[in-house]
């Protein structure tokens, strides 16, 4: 018998030799690979709580947190545990016809956290995949209840839902919508996004809300026979540079999706699991959707895993002697046990610990930390949800390529860091303390400096620190 060869690791070769191995085989996402053979990307060799760590180990603060997945820190040692412990038991079987104990217990622990109100769980792999699954739930439930005309759907301007074509037919983000426009569907029903930046003059956050939910009540009004759902990312849209809503329109939106018969979509892929200060973010609003999608934080940067939660009526559309009544869709990987461990894990925390009241102490050392920002005048909407911070650059003080910049010397100030055009935005993972948040907010403030005045931190001109690398950086993600 061979023996086994040892783990592949990074150590003991140099970062540019893996960013030459990795340009040579992989095609990185969300990147524009013709830059990234000139601004190579970032060799991770090992992390660690917070940080990221390089061949040459050097650190870098992860203010994203992996793309919004990481929770409590990487290679945390309670999930790692209890990831280890289900691999000797079970790592996957299919779930079409067998079950097992994490995928029972995660679906029963999930439906409890909203008080029964979405009774049945089904698995998939990402949050596009969640997406694609409450868009054929709700359209076949329609169909199942003798309404096929109810094929249409309704999303908001700035809304992003997943890259696949289901999902991509619901978002409005032009850079990942555009190129696929003639493959996806059509019936979506674009209106106008509560984002609080849109205040006119004497309109607060909560105002802008009511007027978007009045063009939504509009639309509802003429098209509902039509119309299957609405679907929305409660509090914050990501992708639309961290845009923040006020609550009122989640609970108007479920106002008006029950009075016209639509179903509500809850996408909560990356604000669920404590992001926005409560643990689903529709709790804010005191109301629950009719399906709900989570993945990201779900297994706490550990695995994929995604899930679509629905309420009882959903679900019983589907039953039926009548197999094509059924709900096929399916996965590999639905459910697979390693995952389901690894957020039982993750839920364990959440009741093992006060993780919101934690976050809420520490967010308010991070707000004073940031508090210079709001009196910077090359800076406007510096605002707060829960653990998410934002702000954007005014136009004319953001110099060309502003989102790579900011990025490049990020890494030169132990943070890698990627702004949304020119938004720039912090999620960090769940493991802050007071010193670390100040910190990390003077680091940023430092960051930000050098970009928008890079003489005046000695680099003239366009020069950029030489030991940071220059990675490419899409202006949406």
């Amino acid at each position: 018998m061979a023996p086994l060869q040892p783990p592949v690791s990074m150590m003991g070769e140099p970062s540019a030799a893996w960013q030459q191995r990795s340009l040579a085989s992989v095609w990185h996402p969300c990147t524009q690979m013709q830059r990234a053979a000139a601004v190579p990307p970032l060799p991770v060799a090992r992390a660690s709580g917070p940080w990221l760590y390089d061949p040459e180990g050097r650190r870098y603060f992860d203010t994203s947190s992996s793309w919004w997945v990481n929770l409590f820190g990487h290679a945390d040692p309670g999930i790692a545990a209890a990831l280890k412990a289900q691999l000797d038991e079970l790592p996957h079987v299919m779930l079409a016809g067998c079950t097992h104990a994490p995928a029972v217990e995660l679906a029963e622990r999930l439906s409890s956290r909203t008080s029964g109100q979405l009774g049945h769980l089904f698995f998939a792999s990402d949050g596009a995949s969640a997406v694609e699954i409450a868009l054929k739930m709700s359209v076949h439930h329609w169909s199942n209840c003798g309404q096929p005309g109810k094929r249409e759907f309704v999303c908001l301007q700035g809304g992003y839902h997943g890259e696949t074509l289901g999902a991509l037919a619901v978002t409005d983000v032009p850079v990942f919508r555009s190129a696929y426009a003639p493959l996806l569907y059509g019936g979506a029903h674009l209106v106008p996004s509560p984002d609080a930046r849109l205040a006119g003059p004497g309109e607060d956050a909560a105002a802008v809300a009511e007027r978007a939910a009045a063009a939504l009540e509009a639309l509802l009004a003429q098209r509902h026979a039509h119309i299957a759902a609405l679907i929305v990312e409660p509090l914050v849209q990501g992708a639309a540079g961290m845009a923040m809503h006020h609550a009122h329109y989640l609970r108007r939106a479920r106002e008006l999706c029950e009075r016209y018969q639509v179903h509500l979509i809850a996408d909560e892929i990356a604000v669920g699991f404590g992001r926005t200060g409560s643990f689903f973010a529709c709790q804010q609003a005191g109301i629950w959707p009719d399906l709900l999608c989570l993945s990201k934080g779900i297994t706490g940067g550990f695995l994929p895993l995604s899930v679509v939660l629905c309420r009882s009526a959903i679900y019983r559309a589907f039953l039926s002697d009548d197999v094509a009544r059924g709900f096929l869709h399916s996965h590999s990987y639905s459910g697979n046990a390693l995952a389901c461990r690894a957020a039982l894990a993750v839920l364990d925390r959440f009741e093992q610990r006060d993780v919101l009241g934690d976050n809420a102490r520490l967010a308010a050392v991070l707000d004073t930390a940031l508090a210079p920002l709001a009196q910077d005048p090359r800076l406007q909407h510096l605002r707060r949800c829960g653990m998410i911070w934002a702000f954007d650059v005014r136009p004319e003080h953001a110099p060309e390529r502003f989102a790579e910049r900011l990025h490049t010397v990020g890494r030169a100030h132990e943070l890698l860091i990627r702004p949304i055009g020119r938004t720039v935005y912090l999620m960090p993972p769940y493991v802050l303390d007071a010193a670390l948040a100040r910190w990390l907010g003077e680091r940023l403030i430092q960051t930000l400096n050098t970009t928008l005045n890079p003489a005046a931190a000695g680099y003239p001109g366009a020069a950029w620190p030489p030991d940071a690398d220059r990675t490419p950086e899409p202006s949406t993600a």
